[in-house]
C-alpha cells in the first residue's frame, strides 16, 4: 500500500467513525498541481462535521501523518477544508454539498481537458 492509499484509507475511516456520509475520493491529480486527491464527505450538522474534522486529524497524527498545511472553515463548520499536501479534505454540511457540487464541476474540468488534448 502506498503512502497516499494509507492516508485515504485512513481519512475514509475517521469519516465513516463519525457517520459523516457520501464519502467520494477524486483523483485531480491530472488536472491540477494542488492535489493528487480530493476526499469530500457529509455530515448532517456544523457539530457533526467538526468532529469529523477532529477525527480525521487526530487519526492522521497517530498514524504520523503530522502535515496538515491548511485547515480553512473550522469555525463556521458549514464547509471545512484540510490539507495534508497530497490530499485535501473537504467536508461539508449537506446543504453546502449540495449548492457547491465539487463532484460535478471536477467532471466538467476533467471532460475539458480531455476535450482539449
Amino acid at each position: 500500500m502506498t503512502e497516499i492509499q494509507k492516508k485515504l484509507e485512513i481519512i475514509k475511516n475517521a469519516i465513516d467513525d463519525k457517520k459523516g456520509f457520501d464519502i467520494e475520493a477524486l483523483e485531480v491529480g491530472k488536472m491540477t498541481t494542488i492535489a493528487d486527491y480530493f476526499v469530500i464527505a457529509s455530515g448532517n450538522s456544523s457539530n457533526q462535521v467538526s468532529s469529523i474534522a477532529d477525527e480525521v486529524e487526530d487519526k492522521m497524527e497517530e498514524a504520523g501523518f503530522m502535515t496538515l498545511t491548511t485547515k480553512e472553515g473550522y469555525g463556521s463548520a458549514r464547509w471545512i477544508i484540510l490539507d495534508y499536501e497530497d490530499v485535501i479534505v473537504h467536508l461539508f454540511h449537506r446543504e453546502e454539498r449540495e449548492y457547491y457540487n465539487l463532484e460535478r464541476l471536477w467532471a466538467e474540468y476533467e471532460k475539458m481537458s480531455k476535450e482539449e488534448k
